[in-house]
């Protein structure tokens, strides 16, 4: 079981970002699917998750309306696209494969960990 994170880097305020996470087909085709966040001093909080068809997703509030969940299945990768980004989302940003079909907003409902990307947005 893999999870491979990627797309993070150095952005000003206002800036974009997309971050890209490659899964093993075998396991996350029919599972939710999750991003995590965790500053430097602060615990994991939850980013984003979608279902395992992309057909709902729901979002923390400090990033709604600013990044967007989505993921291919021929790929078998999920995407956080991230735009008007501020100081506050710096942090390294994990996705992770939920253990139902539905992802969740705790982290205890998600069996599977890629490493992580660093975003940091400067002001």
């Amino acid at each position: 079981v893999q999870l491979q994170a990627s797309g993070g880097g150095l952005v000003q305020a206002g800036g974009s970002l997309r971050l890209s996470c490659a899964a093993s087909r075998r396991t996350s085709s029919n599972n939710g699917m999750g991003w995590f966040r965790q500053a430097p001093g602060k615990e994991r909080e939850f980013v984003a998750a979608i279902a395992w068809n992309g057909g709902s997703a729901s979002y923390a509030d400090s990033v709604r309306g600013r990044f967007t969940i989505s993921r291919d299945y021929g790929k078998s990768t999920v995407y956080l696209e991230m735009n008007n980004l501020k100081p506050e989302d710096t942090a390294v940003y994990f996705c992770a494969t939920a253990r139902s079909s539905y992802g969740s907003m705790s982290p205890d409902r998600y069996n599977y960990w890629g490493r992580g990307t660093l975003v940091t947005v400067s002001s």
